[in-house]
């Protein structure tokens, strides 16, 4: 019996059958866009397994959260490498139907998707020696060669089953992918159909917006980032929470660092820089730590510092300021940026940004860091750090988690808008008072940072206030006067609590404020800031000549302390008058350095300028080339620091392992 020759029919049911779904386009997309959401995170599953090792201190709950809030992360990621994929599908228009501008449309899809999965796959191996996710720094790593091509080869000959794991994933991505088809609706076919183009441009509308808030990562004030993971686990555990993808288009724009190789021996480096300090051995005393961080306080507001202005009338906007440099140990500083956000990470982690971004906005802030808090824990201390402004603002709750504190106090915590300034947050009266009674509440000893807010730009002063607080030739003295005047109610409050006498106080500024006067508006007057410690009935008392620095705060307070732990900071001892004082910057391109009463300007590979600051404060004769020995040990102890920093930060080395 011949046989029968299958119908037409029943061929285009089984070809039918092979698609598990057909028809409109935008449930296409999005089945394709769940499925490599899904890849991404099983692939984080297989990071974790892949390093059981690292990853072994995690309880179930605690990595079962973790994988939960990568998936913000790896929506984040998705939606942002498949941007121009979302836009061919949502387009209103007719053409996208068309079976050549699918598979264009598609081939992007898989491309792009493929290459995120290897970065993710990559990386279960890589991070095991960088202890980090990859970031677009790797791109300079290609650039400068590298031996790339030496260590591709090896890699796939060492981790051969990576490339398997892989290949297997994109076999998912394709064979499952392909299931899904778009078949064009009767709207489709037809000439101009308004019912079709106002839907769709609808449509559109409403993806693009929920595109744009996924790429955010949420409607919070900023958009996630690196540091944003350091709100959900400790820095240990941030590179099994986000993923490879996420963290190359987070930094692909942002600056990187060079390795530099000056001294080829590190026992070389260390004899002219190091920034290892070795622990002290003469018993820990368990004190209290304020360090209170005043917005754009300049020196120059402050009278005291400043006799010499106006043939000596010069009064300053900072009476309680004055009153209490009296009564402390004061330091002439320098700001180690210009920024608050550069600030902060100096004072709490002494960590400068000698990058033309902030540390905690640069690649490298998903690496292992810490800061006062975060080393002070283990002896016991509970930590916070309290800023007035809207949470979020800068990011500082993310890094402040991110380096170990234990709580962060905002405008969302002190929940009550009454106060809050109709800019940036809540008035420095009220929240410095909200401080007090909080830390009133804190078990002994802890540690605590407060970032005043109220002078800065556009400098609010309430108006019961506006008579009582002088103007000066600059618009935010007045402000300065209230954010004092903040200061010295607080301490007023405080005086009074049962903590207080055993707590050591550090004041300082997050940075310097426009200047007015000559010295304070030259390259190394514009960074000059306050720097007082006190402690209450202690001999700390008079002013220092030493150089300081941001970067100091935090090994002076732990020196202090008697910290018997080796630890790293990128600043010394203040209290050591034996230890080498200096001040570092970096703004536009050029690194400056003030030590021994001389400024030098260094663009990377040698010194453009230096100056006597004792024979020309304002800087004015260039002695470049003219002070060659001077220049020399500036330019080699230069060349030593940014080697030790660049370098650690490249090579995820800032912690100190135990030993």
């Amino acid at each position: 019996m011949a046989r029968r020759k299958p119908s037409r029919t029943s061929k285009s049911k089984r070809k039918k059958g092979a698609k598990w779904f057909q028809g409109n386009i935008h449930m296409v997309m999005i089945l394709k866009l769940l499925l490599m959401l899904v890849l991404l995170f099983l692939s984080r599953i297989l990071f974790y397994l892949f390093n059981l090792g690292y990853f072994s201190s995690l309880s179930l709950v605690e990595l079962l959260r973790i994988f939960v809030i990568g998936i913000r992360f790896d929506l984040s990621a998705l939606l942002i490498i498949n941007a121009p994929f979302i836009l061919m599908n949502a387009i209103p228009f007719k053409f996208r139907y068309h079976k050549i501008y699918q598979v264009v449309a598609n081939i992007f899809y898989y491309t792009v998707n493929i290459v995120a999965l290897m970065g993710n796959f990559v990386d279960s191996i890589y991070f095991r020696f960088t202890l980090k996710r990859t970031t677009a720094d790797i791109f300079q790593y290609l650039e400068v060669g590298g031996d790339f091509d030496k260590l591709v080869p090896q890699f796939l000959m060492d981790f051969w089953y990576i490339l398997l794991v892989w290949i297997f994933f994109i076999v998912l991505l394709v064979y499952i992918g392909t299931r899904f088809s778009v078949v064009a609706p009767a709207g489709a076919r037809k000439g101009f159909d308004f019912k079709f183009y106002t839907f769709n441009t609808i449509v559109f509308v409403v993806v693009a917006g929920l595109s744009v808030i996924g790429f955010r990562g949420g409607l919070q004030l900023r958009p996630i980032s690196l540091v944003t993971a350091g709100n959900y686990t400790t820095a240990k555990n941030v590179p099994l929470l986000l993923n490879t993808p996420f963290a190359l288009v987070k930094t692909f724009r942002h600056e990187r660092l060079n390795e530099v190789t000056w001294f080829r021996k590190e026992k070389e480096l260390a004899n002219v820089y190091s920034p290892i300090h070795r622990g002290k051995s003469t018993g820990f005393k368990q004190l209290n730590v304020v360090i209170i961080i005043m917005e754009s306080f300049s020196r120059e507001h402050i009278g005291s510092l400043n006799h010499a202005l106006e043939n000596g009338r010069y009064q300053g906007f900072t009476p309680f300021m004055d009153s209490l440099i009296r009564q402390g140990l004061y330091f002439d500083a320098f700001a180690n940026g210009k920024t608050s956000i550069q600030g902060i990470p100096a004072v709490l982690s002494s960590i400068p940004s000698l990058m033309n971004e902030s540390f905690i906005q640069s690649n490298y802030a998903s690496g292992k860091y810490t800061s006062i808090a975060g080393l002070l824990k283990s002896k016991g201390y509970t930590s916070a750090f309290f800023h007035g402004g809207t949470n979020g603002t800068m990011g500082f709750d993310s890094y402040t988690k991110l380096v170990g504190f234990d709580h962060y106090y905002g405008r969302s915590e002190y929940n009550n808008e009454r106060d809050y300034d109709g800019k940036w947050g809540i008035r420095d009266e009220e929240f410095f008072q909200f401080t007090a009674r909080t830390l009133n509440g804190f078990k002994q000893p802890f540690v605590a940072s407060v970032f005043s807010l109220s002078s800065h730009h556009p400098y609010f002063v309430p108006g019961k206030y506006a008579h009582i607080f002088r103007k000066g030739k600059l618009p935010i003295q007045q402000s300065i006067m209230y954010s004092d005047y903040s200061l010295g109610e607080f301490f007023h409050t405080i005086q009074h609590m049962p903590w207080y006498k055993n707590t050591l106080f550090v004041i300082t500024a997050d940075h310097t404020s426009e200047g007015y006067y000559p010295y304070y508006q030259s390259d190394v007057g514009q960074y000059a800031i306050p720097l007082l410690f006190y402690k209450p009935g202690s001999k700390m008392h008079g002013k220092s000549p030493l150089i300081a620095q941001q970067t100091d705060i935090m090994p002076t307070v732990l020196d202090y302390l008697g910290y018997e732990r080796d630890f790293l900071a990128f600043g010394n001892d203040l209290f050591d008058s034996t230890d080498v004082h200096f001040s570092i910057h970096y703004i536009s391109g050029l690194y400056g350095l003030v030590k021994n009463d001389h400024y030098l300007e260094f663009d990377g590979t040698k010194a453009t300028s230096i100056y006597d600051l004792k024979q020309d404060p304002l800087q004015k004769t260039n002695l470049v080339n003219k002070t060659n020995e001077k220049q020399k040990k500036m330019e080699l102890f230069m060349k030593a620091f940014i080697q030790q920093y660049n370098n650690r930060i490249v090579e995820n080395r800032l912690i100190l392992e135990d030993r």
